[in-house]
């Protein structure tokens, strides 16, 4: 049986000017919005739609994208389109525990507002992300830890993006090392990732903690059909585990590549990715080339979905 999946981008996939088509055609989208500036007390339309630095400011970005995110979600599901299942890398997972009913909009909002301020307030000077080409993950798993051992420093991996790329983060002078390394035993290329800290690193543990007591204030509602787990690449159909997950989620390894195939082992052959840019898109094309994905970012690329859902 056919089976299709919601998944959403995370943070660096942001622009200027996203999801404003939905925001002008949608009352929904509006709505969402809206109540992501009565939460936050920002200018959203400002932020999200008019040219400024803040929009790639981690505390800022966080709630934009989600709020892009929840927008669009709003106007697929008008269109009764549903998912089997939900996915997102990173902050993206939010957007997957909205889709499948875990969130309220206001309660996802406020949620990643206060872990965007979190994680930029927990960012330590010296932090680094580095972004591996072409090199094998096991390689890069195995040179990480030396280097850990051997600096007693912070390095391991960020994201498991897909075949041929994976990014490494931890302490700048840990990172370097592991850097020159992994081009000395074979790396097509390593490049050092214009972002404010070593996310999805031990060193951000401190910023979980916090996040975990923002979420004790959030009533978490059953899930209408299972995600997968950044940190563990399984699926969830209990809520109780959403809490521990969100919380392991901002120090532990995005596990996008595992996710995904595991989605895939289920029997999902379609993927609509819903959020800015075609940044999953491009990791499915190296993942799974032959599985059907469909980008959902601007109100035309909608109209086509609903044309092949009803064809």
């Amino acid at each position: 049986m056919s089976k299709t999946a919601f998944i959403y981008p995370g943070q660096g996939a942001q622009y200027v000017g996203m999801a404003k088509d939905f925001y002008d055609a949608f009352p929904e989208a509006k709505a969402v919005f809206e109540k992501a500036a009565e939460v936050s007390g920002l200018d959203m339309k400002s932020l999200c739609f008019e040219e400024n630095e803040k929009l790639h400011i981690t505390e800022y970005t966080q709630i934009a994208m989600l709020a892009a995110e929840i927008a669009m979600t709003e106007a697929v599901l008008k269109s009764g389109i549903r998912a089997d299942v939900t996915a997102g890398l990173s902050l993206g997972e939010y957007g997957a525990l909205y889709a499948n009913g875990v969130f309220s909009a206001e309660d996802a909002l406020r949620t990643v507002r206060k872990r965007g301020i979190y994680m930029q307030e927990a960012v330590p000077t010296g932090g680094s992300m580095v972004a591996v080409l072409g090199a094998e993950i096991a390689l890069i798993e195995d040179v990480c830890r030396e280097v850990a051992e051997e600096t007693g420093k912070v390095i391991s991996i960020a994201n498991y993006n897909c075949p041929g790329q994976t990014v490494i983060t931890g302490e700048e002078n840990a990172a370097k090392i592991a850097s020159e390394r992994l081009s000395s035993k074979g790396a097509k290329r390593c490049i050092t990732l214009k972002v404010s800290g070593p996310f999805h690193s031990a060193l951000l543990e401190d910023a979980g903690k916090k996040l975990g007591k923002e979420l004790d204030a959030v009533t978490l509602h059953d899930m209408k059909v299972p995600y997968v787990a950044n940190a563990t690449a399984e699926y969830v159909n209990d809520i109780n585990l959403v809490k521990d997950l969100l919380i392991r989620q901002v120090s532990s390894s995005v596990r996008w590549q595992q996710s995904v195939e595991r989605m895939i082992a289920d029997g999902v052959d379609t993927f609509i990715e819903i959020g800015p840019g075609k940044t999953l898109s491009g990791f499915m094309k190296k993942i799974a080339p032959t599985v059907r994905t469909i980008n959902i970012e601007k109100t035309e690329d909608l109209e086509k979905l609903k044309e092949i859902v009803n064809a």
